[in-house]
């Protein structure tokens, strides 16, 4: 079940205004209002674990890694439509944009011997699913499709700009914050 949290909590209006900071002062993204409107909901929706894990099974239950997320987003495995492809697909690219920027020891785990994802490279799935959304550009996902297509183009971008979200916060060291996951 998907939670939301209002307009008007503090939490949202926090995390909206440390984004924008990041994203146009210290990044100099001034023409991206559409993408820090996506990734401040982003933030705000993955609060709620439930969010984080939204993509469930034929059988409801949540989906734990990228590479059965992957399997669920394909329609030659277990995608009954190429909406359920795109709507997976935009999962996978939060959740791997919200996990390497926030929270980028994450990827540590996920990496782990005997883990499901240990031979995933997070940020260019996480580029090539925000893509794979962008290429669904009729109908009523026209209008989204541009926004995914800068997530795509610009995943390292946006990802460092949440870390400076997580700096603000939190006084986390940049200093080395992209050791061993870079592209």
């Amino acid at each position: 079940m998907k939670r939301d949290i209002s307009n008007n909590h503090p939490l949202r209006h926090y995390f909206v205004e440390a984004l924008h900071d990041s994203l146009s002062q210290e990044l100099g993204l001034t023409h991206a209002e559409d993408v820090e409107s996506y990734i401040g909901d982003l933030m705000v929706s993955f609060m709620d674990i439930d969010n984080v894990y939204g993509v469930h099974d034929a059988f409801g239950r949540p989906v734990n890694s990228v590479a059965d997320m992957l399997l669920e987003a394909d329609v030659r495995q277990y995608a009954d439509s190429f909406d359920r492809e795109r709507e997976v697909h935009r999962h996978i690219g939060d959740f791997l944009l919200f996990w390497s920027g926030l929270f980028p020891e994450f990827l540590k785990q996920m990496k782990a011997p005997g883990s499901r994802d240990v031979l995933l490279d997070p940020i260019k799935q996480g580029r090539f699913s925000y893509y794979v959304v962008s290429t669904f550009e009729h109908g009523s996902y026209a209008h989204e499709a541009p926004i995914f297509k800068k997530l795509s183009d610009d995943f390292e971008t946006y990802r460092y700009g949440l870390s400076l979200v997580r700096a603000s916060f939190e006084g986390f060291a940049l200093q080395g914050w992209t050791d061993g996951f870079t592209a």
